[in-house]
């Protein structure tokens, strides 16, 4: 193709989410754990401009500090793109701009937005037209919550997260985020989780190596009740979280004494998803963290997974 010739773009947004309920299972021999989670994707999305071309490459840009982000192969959204070319035969290449909001290596799923966003994507560009059912399993060879992006919604994750079953959710929900400065490695917290369990196996008894999601998240959901939905947050990697960085203690309590009706880790750390009542309480929990230092993002859900914008 001639560098002066016009090339087609398309432009896609996938939402980042948070863990409402995770409990994890038991450690595996291969590694891994069974998880059981109520996922809800929320308005902190990813765009993604895709631009033919002769090879693959992408670039981040983006309000939040992007450092962290790799720019190789092992780029999440690159990997999407080169899987769709090697599925459907596809002998071009595209050229990806990423525009991030979600915090990186946050615990809200923005590099899975970021890979689902080009699922989408570069089907349309390339009129692959593999259809919705290939692009999931794509999307759950590529990682656990690629799959919840692709879909959006309200959602139950099981297995490693990404055998995904709809889940009822009535209404709108209000989210307020603090965001940390620095990242955590989801393998580091899962460690943490499995070495507190061994040391303290006496005292816990068994894990489950199935674990399931309790009937009172998926009931407030149901009934959009924001108050319920505060009673039944939970998430195991909260406490490892915590322990990798400290001051995640000091942020959840502040913006519960500001009027969140509660608060948790998202995921694996380190962002803090404060559930409010509404859009006014919202507004005063992001006043008072904001005049703590804290850096903060208004968030609503359950959003629309991964889809083109026009």
């Amino acid at each position: 193709m001639s560098p002066h010739a016009a090339r087609r773009s398309v432009r896609s947004r996938a939402p980042g989410k948070i863990n409402v309920f995770l409990a994890v299972g038991a450690l595996q021999d291969d590694g891994y754990h069974e998880v059981a989670t109520a996922y809800q994707a929320v308005s902190l999305y990813e765009d993604v401009t895709a631009v033919e071309a002769d090879d693959f490459a992408v670039e981040i840009t983006g309000p939040i500090d992007t450092t962290g982000v790799p720019v190789d192969g092992s780029n999440l959204a690159l990997r999407a793109a080169r899987a769709v070319a090697e599925r459907s035969g596809y002998r071009g290449g595209v050229h990806l701009t990423i525009e991030k909001r979600v915090p990186v290596a946050g615990g809200m799923g923005g590099g899975s937005a970021d890979a689902a966003a080009t699922l989408v994507a570069v089907d349309a560009l390339w009129g692959t037209a593999l259809g919705r059912d290939e692009l999931l399993r794509i999307a759950a060879e590529l990682g656990a919550d690629v799959p919840f992006a692709l879909a959006g919604g309200t959602a139950v994750g099981t297995g490693r997260g990404d055998e995904l079953s709809a889940a009822l959710a009535k209404g709108e929900f209000h989210w307020v985020l603090a965001l940390a400065e620095d990242g955590l490695s989801t393998p580091a917290v899962y460690r943490a989780l499995d070495e507190h369990r061994d040391r303290h196996r006496a005292d816990i008894g068994p894990v489950r190596a199935t674990p399931v999601v309790d009937a009172n998240v998926l009931q407030a959901l149901r009934a959009g009740d924001a108050e319920l939905l505060a009673e039944s947050l939970h998430n195991d990697l909260q406490a490892p979280a915590m322990r990798l960085a400290p001051k995640l203690a000091a942020t959840l309590e502040a913006g519960e004494e500001a009027g969140a009706l509660a608060g948790l880790v998202s995921g694996s750390g380190p962002t803090v998803a404060f559930l409010v009542a509404d859009i006014d309480a919202a507004l005063e929990v992001q006043i008072a963290l904001s005049a703590s230092g804290v850096r903060v993002a208004r968030a609503t859900g359950p959003v629309h997974g991964a889809r083109l914008l026009h």
